[in-house]
């Protein structure tokens, strides 16, 4: 009985050796690989993780059996940056586009009106600079009759003359101004509906 007590406490302990072996494997860690690629390359497997150098370059995990469970892609470029920057402005115009005008005829019923406030606008220009042109004649015929009669005209003519010159030079420029402004806003809703065509597929 002591025999067979023995080799029962025995084989519990033979048996008992591969089930703790199995528990052990269960606790421990699964292993990974880090597959990437270095300077020379060469593709590199290596449990440590991937060097600084190389992450930029993108990388694999891989499990215990070589199958990739992850995959990093590579940063990238400043010029995919800028080009994945540039389409994003472009999808958020298109949106603001699109949800401004329903259809061509709208945008070009706004055009029309924003064109027309510049025409207004020099318009209201254009008399008063009709209306200074009168007052540099008046003032000019003054001076032109003192002269005649002899005498020197007084400064504070001379100064009204020239202060209705400045402004006739003043109200020019803005004029020449409004005129490159509508020029320019014609040439931006020629573009805007040039893209709301494509957009709306006509």
């Amino acid at each position: 009985m002591r025999l067979r007590s023995a080799g029962w406490a025995l084989l519990l302990c033979v048996a008992a050796v591969p089930m703790a072996g199995a528990a052990a494997a269960e606790d421990a860690p699964s292993v990974r690989l880090y597959r990437y690629v270095d300077n020379r390359g060469v593709t590199v497997l290596d449990t440590q993780g991937v060097p600084p150098e190389y992450i930029s370059k993108g990388y694999q995990v891989l499990n215990p059996q070589g199958r990739v469970i992850q995959t990093v892609p590579p940063a990238p470029s400043a010029d995919e940056i800028k080009q994945r920057q540039a389409q994003q402005a472009q999808a958020q115009t298109d949106h603001d586009l699109l949800q401004r005008y329903s259809s061509l005829a709208d945008l070009d019923r706004e055009k029309a009106r924003r064109l027309a406030e510049f025409d207004t606008q020099v318009g209201l220009a254009n008399n008063n600079l009709l209306v200074l042109k009168q007052q540099q004649d008046f003032l000019q015929g003054q001076a032109a009759d003192i002269e005649r009669n002899g005498q020197p005209v007084p400064p504070t003519l001379v100064q009204q003359i020239d202060d209705v010159r400045r402004q006739q030079a003043d109200v020019s420029q803005q004029i020449d101004e409004l005129r490159q402004s509508k020029q320019g806003l014609a040439a931006q809703y020629d573009q805007q509906r040039a893209r709301l065509q494509t957009l709306l597929g006509q």
